[in-house]
């Protein structure tokens, strides 16, 4: 690939970048979201979130390991009953990266 076209493609990537993200503040007003999918868009962030998490917490070298061996998943469930139990994600944050480590300094000795 010849550097004009590397150049081409990062311009043209920026451009549908910038017109995407800017395309609501342009015609933001004139556009109204039906209130059934501003219902179903609340839940777009947790599921982004489940979408990045679940894998890390299942899968060690590219393989679901779905034992007590597996640190992640374990702190991942420890971690979900604390939230359930609290309601507070920070908390659950800290507690659960907390308990991991833990589970990591016990299994290293």
């Amino acid at each position: 690939m010849a550097d004009w076209e590397i150049w081409a493609v990062i311009g043209v990537l920026a451009l549908a970048t910038a017109a995407t993200r800017s395309s609501f503040w342009l015609i933001g007003q004139h556009i109204t979201i039906p209130k059934r999918v501003q219902e179903m868009l609340r839940y777009a962030p947790a599921c982004a979130l489940a979408a990045i998490v679940a894998p890390d917490l299942v899968l060690v070298d590219s393989h679901p390991l779905l034992d007590l061996s597996n640190l992640k998943l374990v702190s991942g469930i420890v971690a979900t009953i604390f939230y359930l139990l609290r309601r507070n994600m920070l908390q659950t944050i800290v507690f659960g990266m907390g308990f991991y480590t833990v589970l990591r300094l016990m299994h290293v000795f």
